[in-house]
């Protein structure tokens, strides 16, 4: 059983990039721990709430073997913090499976996380990757190493399953 970190905003998150990936995870035997930057519910875009397990504050990248972000209209506004960038910059030094998906990989831009990555995002954060030195290729999935995104909901099921491949 490997634990996984999935960061999500705690007003605004995209449903399916959050439930999807999280039933595939724990389908295959692994343990999601829920990431907000409150307790309490977190509500999706639509009608999806969530259990928040733990705050930003909590986490420790080492404790994990993955650590993903999801997106969604509230993403950058909850996630796109210095203090979520410092744990995923920790997350990479670790040499962590890391996972982003809809307009999310734009937060590990800002990170400075993505140069010279192959990397695929919601069309709105194509340019912000480009500028970091990220090479946006606008495909569903890309997966560079560790690194895994997917550029929105529609392939949140094949992204989910390829987060279970890279945990084997």
């Amino acid at each position: 059983m490997k634990k996984i970190a999935m960061f999500i905003a705690f007003q605004g998150f995209r449903d399916e990039e959050y439930t999807e990936p999280k039933k595939i995870l724990e389908a295959a035997g692994h343990k999601v721990d829920t990431v907000s930057t409150a307790k309490g519910e977190a509500r999706g875009k639509f009608r999806a709430t969530a259990q928040v397990d733990k705050t930003v504050d909590e986490i420790n990248p080492s404790d994990y073997d993955a650590l993903t972000l999801v997106g969604g209209p509230g993403a950058l506004a909850h996630l796109d913090t210095p203090k979520v960038h410092a744990i995923f910059k920790k997350a990479m030094e670790l040499d962590k499976v890391i996972g982003s998906i809809c307009i999310s990989p734009v937060a590990l831009a800002h990170a400075g996380l993505l140069k010279g990555k192959k990397v695929t995002c919601f069309p709105d954060g194509a340019a912000e990757v480009e500028k970091s030195g990220g090479k946006c290729t606008g495909a569903d999935l890309e997966i560079d190493g560790k690194l895994i995104t997917a550029n929105g909901p529609v392939p949140a099921k094949k992204y989910g399953a390829a987060l279970v491949e890279a945990l084997k």
